[in-house]
């Protein structure tokens, strides 16, 4: 009796093995993330695996070491060669606990120090005011106000249907599922809500508010297509992405006097800290004032 209760107990504890190939585990890791960042995060870990040269079961901590040097080595952003390393390292700590990797043996590399340039991707109003102004295609047009007055990812507004928006008074509401799974809903003026409600003409619930010309979603290298046309068009001679509508809405909208919380509230932030790096981006006093120059 004795001798079965011990088998019972050893098959029990006997672990389930995870994954069987480094593919595999990369696989699991991905599970469930938005599919830019999938693309990202699988670009990167194949990028390490593919210079080390060997299985993740064989990488030591010089191998990553070398890594980041090797990184650091090249013409990249440091926010660049961050995100690949903290890629790696989350690919690794991943594979330990769940039991695939013997050691954690990325935990002990420091990701390198980046410089914040937030600063440098805040359009001014007078900027975001021309982009909108000049842009005549009905749909982009809108498109480009609602990115500024909502503060959305871009995923975020290519996934919108006319199901997601609701009227609240005199403007409306956008409900859109955003980063880590969370929903928010977010308040337009009637401004905007008059906009979006000439836009839709007689689309029904289900169809995509901005359509492509297949009648499906925009996807989100056209919709930073659009965007990059119209920072062309009002002559802004920078890099401009659709975040950096995000970014403007944000400082903007502190600028004038919003709460910080609503400010995070509305963008989705998780923590009230990063919300407030739009405030140390743009300060508005300095001690430098009250030197005698």
């Amino acid at each position: 009796m004795e001798i079965e209760i011990i088998k019972s107990l050893s098959h029990a504890e006997t672990p389930v093995r995870q994954a069987e190939t480094d593919q595999q585990l990369v696989d699991l890791w991905l599970h469930g993330r938005p599919s830019t960042t999938q693309t990202v995060y699988a670009g990167s870990a194949h990028e390490f695996i593919n210079h080390v040269g060997k299985t993740l079961h064989a990488i030591t901590l010089g191998d990553v070491q070398h890594y980041a040097d090797h990184l650091l080595g090249q013409s990249l952003a440091s926010a660049t060669c961050q995100r690949k390393l903290a890629a790696v390292k989350s690919l690794v700590s991943f594979g330990h606990r769940l039991g695939y990797l013997p050691f954690d043996v990325a935990r002990p590399v420091r990701l390198p120090p980046s410089k914040v340039k937030l600063a440098e991707r805040i359009l001014d109003e007078g900027e975001v005011q021309r982009m909108l102004a000049l842009e005549r295609q009905p749909r982009n047009h809108v498109l480009l106000v609602l990115l500024y007055a909502a503060g959305l990812r871009v995923g975020e507004v290519c996934g919108l249907t006319w199901r997601d928006l609701q009227e609240r008074g005199d403007g409306g509401q956008v409900t859109v599922l955003g980063k880590g799974g969370k929903t928010r809903a977010i308040l337009v003026p009637s401004s905007v809500w008059s906009k979006l409600i000439k836009l839709r003409g007689d689309a029904t619930e289900n169809c995509p508010v901005f359509k492509s010309r297949k009648k499906g979603c925009l996807r989100a290298v056209q919709v930073w297509r659009i965007v990059q046309r119209a920072a062309n068009r009002a002559e802004i001679n920078k890099a401009v992405s659709t975040h950096w509508l995000r970014h403007a809405h944000a400082s903007h909208a502190l600028d004038r006097g919003a709460p910080i919380h609503l400010v995070q509230a509305t963008l989705g932030h998780s923590s009230v800290a990063t919300t407030g790096r739009y405030l140390h981006a743009r300060p508005s006093e300095s001690s430098s004032k009250y030197l005698p120059l």
